[in-house]
């Protein structure tokens, strides 16, 4: 209460006198503040959506069968047999592990498991091993994995759920993530688990609630009826943009279709997952280009093509994002302008009133992790240079890589190439 009021004093006492004083400050001030009651509103149309969520709590789906595909490339011993474990433990009717050849770390690892069948596969990319997988599955539902999650020990009885309703197609969860030391997550880390509360505190409940169509049911995990994926596999293994073939963002590219043929899309967000993130500046950046560019692809078609005007709200979220991502650049060059013209106490004001923003907009993640408080000052550039990602993205949304995986495409075809940078 001290600290209130003593902001309230500071307001009054030299704020306010300053401000009946100097007019071409507030003026200044007006693009900012147009742009953050627009943000504003829509913050809170989300979040008054969202308290209406609820997952789906039946068991009229309990006796649909599943299988676990994942494709396996590069991936961190240690995680695999952690993951492998963890999906096992909710016995699925079948895993699917789709190996790339030379991955003979992973194999030899697979097949320790009984409950593993291995498929070996020659050619590089997600997609085809996704393919593979999918053919090989009898069951009614097919979870796809990747090959670092780490799965609660009811995940898959709740992703079977939300499948009593005909009407949707895709189940996606919570996810979280897992330190790659096992222990102690880096900085980079923690500001990736900040991005991931985010989304599934406010867009994922929020775009469940008003149309059932999620705009992305993550790769991580995500739960598909069969017949459903069996029908998308050549769209899925031949999708283009601007006439080159796709590589990553396959389940982007999933999820368009599911949306795209009729079917809803939904999350159980009381399926918790865990996932590695980069532990490093340098490949925290490198995720979010690949992510970023895969977004504005797939949000473009969608939007070009006209089918996503059939769930409105997800249609409006798609707009909002892709304008909200430029804008958000708006801060810090009015910022600079008015530190230029010697205006401290506006900068200073700002400042407090971005730090109280953010906060309140990042609650749900502090209420998880109360620690994270300490990261929101840099939360705040963070989230420029995010904008300053998405711009880069944006002007190179042509070229198509992996980033953190050697593999790339050439003349529209995937290939290995010099190993990636894991860092």
């Amino acid at each position: 209460m001290e600290y209130i009021n003593a902001l309230y004093d500071w307001f009054v006492t030299v704020l306010w006198p300053w401000m009946t004083t100097n007019v071409w400050p507030l003026i200044v001030l007006i693009p900012i503040g147009v742009l953050g009651i627009v943000r504003w509103i829509m913050w809170l149309v989300r979040a008054f959506i969202a308290l209406f969520y609820s997952p789906y709590n039946t068991n009229k789906a309990e006796n649909l069968t599943a299988t676990i595909v994942t494709p396996v490339y590069e991936e961190d011993p240690v995680m695999f047999r952690r993951a492998l474990e963890s999906w096992i433990a909710n016995k699925p009717e079948r895993i699917i592990a789709v190996i790339d050849i030379t991955d003979q770390t992973s194999m030899q690892i697979a097949r320790e498991y009984t409950a593993v069948e291995v498929m070996e596969i020659s050619e590089p990319g997600k997609r085809p091993a996704l393919a593979i997988g999918v053919d090989a599955t009898t069951t009614d539902i097919t979870v796809l994995v990747d090959s670092d999650v780490i799965w609660d020990r009811d995940v898959l009885k709740k992703l079977k759920m939300p499948f009593s309703n005909k009407k949707i197609g895709g189940v996606g969860t919570r996810q979280h993530m897992y330190p790659t030391n096992g222990q102690s997550p880096t900085m980079w880390e923690r500001i990736a688990d900040i991005f991931l509360d985010i989304r599934y505190s406010l867009e994922v409940p929020s775009t469940v609630v008003l149309g059932n169509a999620v705009s992305c049911l993550s790769g991580r995990t995500a739960a598909y009826r069969t017949q459903i994926l069996k029908d998308m596999r050549e769209p899925f293994l031949n999708e283009t943009f601007n006439g080159r073939q796709m590589m990553s963002g396959d389940d982007k590219c999933y999820t368009n279709l599911l949306l795209q043929s009729g079917y809803r899309t939904y999350n159980q967000l009381n399926a918790h997952v865990y996932s590695t993130f980069k532990p490093t500046f340098n490949g925290f950046m490198r995720q979010r280009v690949r992510w970023a560019r895969n977004s504005l692809r797939s949000d473009f078609k969608a939007l070009w093509q006209g089918w996503v005007w059939k769930y409105p709200f997800l249609a409006i979220t798609l707009i909002e994002r892709f304008v909200s991502s430029y804008t958000l650049l708006v801060g810090p060059l009015i910022l600079a302008v008015i530190l230029a013209l010697g205006y401290w106490q506006v900068a200073l004001s700002l400042v407090i009133w971005w730090l109280i923003s953010r906060f309140i907009k990042l609650l749900p993640h502090f209420w998880r992790r109360p620690g994270d408080i300490l990261l929101l000052p840099i939360y705040i550039p963070l989230s420029w240079l995010m904008s300053l990602v998405k711009t880069y993205s944006l002007f190179t949304i042509n070229r198509h890589e992996w980033l953190t995986r050697s593999v790339s495409m050439v003349n529209n075809r995937a290939v290995r190439v010099a190993r990636a940078t894991q860092s």
